[in-house]
């Protein structure tokens, strides 16, 4: 029984093999969650440029009125701003307002449904 062994046993492959895969399982499954992080990354960012775009065309607005305004990009973005009237101080300019303005992006992701809002504060005259 001193004979010296050459090669593999066949239990030393099924282990080795077993090692693999598992080792190959995980790599795959990292792979698609940083696949998903990068998807997701992606339409906050689309939706970030979105919610920009329409806040600037709102703010170009020299006159502004209360009220809801929605819509829809080219692609699956909604958007929908809303303008209120803030009460001022009532020794202040009495031609302009205080207008808050809120523009809120959604779409969805998969099966659930994301969104992303930005607000500011406008003076303007107020379209009477």
């Amino acid at each position: 029984m001193t004979r010296k062994s050459k090669g593999f046993t066949l239990i030393e492959t099924l282990v080795a093999m077993m090692i693999l895969s598992i080792s190959l399982v995980a790599i795959l499954q990292l792979f698609s969650g940083g696949l998903r992080s990068a998807r997701l990354s992606e339409n906050y960012s689309r939706a970030v440029f979105h919610a920009r775009e329409k806040m600037e065309e709102l703010l170009v607005s020299q006159k502004m009125a209360p009220g809801e305004l929605e819509g829809r990009f080219d692609d699956e973005f909604r958007w929908k701003a809303e303008i209120r009237h803030l009460d001022t101080i009532k020794d202040s300019n009495p031609s302009t307002d205080t207008f808050a303005i809120r523009v809120e992006i959604r779409w969805h992701e998969g099966e659930a449904q994301k969104r992303f809002d930005v607000s500011t504060i406008k003076i303007a005259q107020s379209a009477k």
